[in-house]
């Protein structure tokens, strides 16, 4: 197994017109979660991923278990349960670059995810544990979940990959900033945005984040910043890695969960941290292309063609 993450999907919902949802009359069925993006993310770029969660004991649930299943994507972990729903949500696509999205996801079956939903020996086969910000908001059952899922990892030295992925809806700020700060300390590499770094540590300076972030405990930092590309850092290294303008932007939504897999990829591959944040970078940029959390997120070889043979820097 390369990586394992754990993280509640949900049902996704999205008018079939634009503009304000109260108008709407149709709605395209879909899935997204942060983690379950980064898994099928990983799983088309050609790894083998494990992704842990709790369903509901209902349709939805199914249906989410056999997609995410048929995208390759390990789904033994994930447990079906009679006592909540499965989550869903709507996205609101009201004009171009202004995508709105609304939860309802309270009580849901991923909220009651507990220790005794993870399987030591599961864990200890993969190299990468990813998680997000997004999975501890959702209930105190939650947050123990991935502090022990944190220090199984630890103790089978499977590296901790962190997304911050904030999510204020969720829970407050003092919280919010309480927890992400200690789940950030025990992470070896940390993919955060520039906004997140700024609620974190109170700082947005890019250069300044990334040794505060380094300082703080990780070994690796990836600085997402946009249509300007990403930042890494080590102790040793920093560097400033161009994006891939897009022309087009349809649905941002789900960008940054492909530029995790991306990057986790370039990883998983040997790539240098150049050449592997230019990857994610490449991925992220796809998927803001396609309406839809995971429809945009490319095969191995179209993301390979991008990097070897475009003739300019812009993704038309």
């Amino acid at each position: 197994m390369d990586v394992v993450t754990v993280g509640e999907t949900m049902v996704l919902f999205t008018p079939d017109s634009t503009g304000l949802m109260r108008y709407a009359n149709n709605f395209s069925m879909k899935f997204g979660g942060a983690e379950s993006n980064v898994a099928i993310g990983l799983s088309r770029l050609g790894h083998q991923v494990g992704w842990i969660s709790k369903v509901g004991e209902d349709e939805f649930g199914k249906a989410m278990k056999a997609f995410i299943s048929g995208e390759g994507v390990d789904v033994s972990q994930v447990k079906q349960t009679s006592v909540a729903p499965t989550g869903i949500y709507f996205k609101e696509p009201r004009r171009a670059n202004d995508v709105r999205v609304y939860y309802y996801r309270k009580g849901s079956a991923a909220s009651t995810l507990n220790e005794d939903d993870l399987d030591e020996d599961y864990i200890k086969k993969a190299k990468y544990l990813h998680i997000t910000g997004i999975t501890p908001a959702l209930s105190e059952t939650c947050r123990e979940t991935i502090f022990k899922v944190i220090d199984i990892a630890k103790r089978n030295k499977v590296k901790v990959v962190f997304d911050p992925n904030l999510r204020l809806k969720l829970w407050s700020e003092d919280l919010a900033r309480k927890i992400l700060l200690e789940i950030a300390a025990k992470a070896d590499i940390i993919l955060p945005g520039v906004a997140e770094g700024k609620f974190m540590f109170g700082e947005d300076d890019p250069e300044k984040l990334g040794r505060l972030f380094l300082e703080h405990g990780a070994s690796l930092v990836v600085l997402k910043m946009g249509k300007e590309g990403a930042y890494y850092f080590t102790k040793e290294d920093e560097k400033l890695v161009s994006g891939f303008p897009v022309d087009n932007v349809v649905d941002p939504v789900g960008a940054g969960d492909g530029f995790a897999a991306g990057f986790l990829s370039g990883l998983l591959d040997d790539l240098d941290l150049e050449k592997a944040t230019q990857r994610a970078n490449a991925v992220g940029a796809f998927v803001t292309q396609v309406n839809g959390d995971v429809e945009g997120l490319p095969e191995k070889d179209e993301v390979d063609s991008l990097l070897t043979n475009k003739t300019d820097d812009v993704i038309r």
